[in-house]
């Protein structure tokens, strides 16, 4: 297995294998650039399939993170950390302690929060054996509810506030009465966002891997429930993927019918070009990066100082971004990921990384 070498080795900083033959752990994590802070990240727990297809999952996910906080205007850096093993499974509180272990011998070069497949309880454990994990002390959230730490609920509000934008420039309406979505993911974020959506009056369709978490979307929402297979080419509005990511691709991207694709997952694009192929198809793209950054923004937060007002606000401008983005994109005829990733590397490339700055005050 090639690191250097690899299609999605970025100059990353730091690339860590950790492995606790006691507890069964095996987990990497990557720092991609710490050019605006310490890399925070959520610790993803997932059963892959093969050692290569983590290494790649964590590769191009800790880069996605130094976009969005770069964009977020946050000062962080790109992290992100993956545990092999199927959480419903292989999950203890000795391996999650473990993984703490393993966290605090970076040194606070990478921060942890949750992501798919770990939740607040599980950062607790791991903070047992680190200081280094984010999102897990208790306030009033952004929302005047109270809040464990999870960011979830800022993740599904930053998506609804992106989606809503998106479909303003695109579809022309403010009003979501009517709209039909088709919500791929029905999980912590997914059935938030798919709660925001039913309240301003859309319409739904649904999948889930887990037949339990679908059904709950069909009871509370009125959602129909369709197959993995149908889920994005539907004859709907927007395309929301809330679920793993790669899913926008050669083969689907042609099926899409929906005009407008905006949703909460990560790395959704299987390569690149792939946003210049859904402009081409005339499918208005809210880069993943940028749409789903409620969440870091609330962690963020968490950890200067959290008014939940603020918060808000900050959330808020997920809409801004993204409407500068697409205007962007229609003034110069170029793909809107492509357009995002040169506002950030402007925020990002002229900071010194972390290393650079200790030397520079050591010298």
């Amino acid at each position: 297995m090639n690191v250097f070498s690899h299609p999605e080795f970025d100059n990353h900083e730091q690339v860590c294998f950790f492995t606790d033959p006691r507890t069964g752990l095996k987990a990497i994590v990557a720092v991609h650039n710490s050019s605006r802070g310490p890399a925070l990240g959520g610790c993803r727990m997932y059963p892959y399939a093969s050692d290569e297809e983590a290494l790649r999952d964590v590769l191009r996910l800790s880069k996605g993170m130094t976009y969005k906080s770069a964009l977020a205007n946050l000062d962080l850096g790109g992290g992100k950390s993956v545990i092999i093993g199927d959480p419903r499974q292989h999950k203890t509180e000795e391996l999650m302690e473990a993984m703490g272990r393993c966290l605090e011998q970076l040194g606070g070069r990478y921060i942890a929060a949750e992501d798919s497949g770990t939740s607040v309880p599980d950062l607790k454990v791991m903070g047992r054996c680190t200081t280094q994990v984010a999102g897990v002390s208790a306030h009033i959230g952004f929302d005047g509810k109270p809040s464990d730490g999870d960011p979830s609920p800022a993740t599904a509000y930053g998506t609804f506030v992106g989606l809503k934008a998106a479909v303003q420039h695109k579809l022309g309406r403010n009003d979501l009465t009517g709209l039909k979505v088709a919500v791929q993911g029905i999980g912590n974020v997914g059935y938030r966002l798919a709660r925001h959506l039913h309240e301003a009056g859309a319409q739904l369709w649904v999948y889930d891997i887990h037949q339990d978490q679908m059904e709950r979307a069909v009871e509370e929402f009125g959602a129909t429930p369709v197959s993995a297979d149908e889920i994005l080419t539907l004859p709907v509005d927007v395309v929301a993927p809330c679920a793993l990511g790669a899913v926008l691709n050669d083969t689907s991207i042609p099926q899409l019918q929906a005009r407008v694709v905006a949703g909460a997952a990560n790395n959704q694009l299987e390569r690149p070009e792939h946003d210049a192929l859904l402009m081409q198809h005339g499918i208005l793209y809210a880069p993943d990066f940028v749409i789903n950054a409620g969440g870091i923004i609330d962690v963020f937060h968490g950890r200067t100082g959290y008014e939940p007002e603020k918060v808000r606000a900050h959330v808020e401008t997920i809409g801004d971004t993204l409407n500068e983005i697409f205007t962007r994109s229609d003034r110069d005829g170029r793909p809107t990921g492509i357009i995002a990733n040169e506002l950030a590397e402007e925020r990002f490339d002229h900071f010194p990384t972390q290393q650079e700055a200790s030397l520079a005050k050591a010298g």
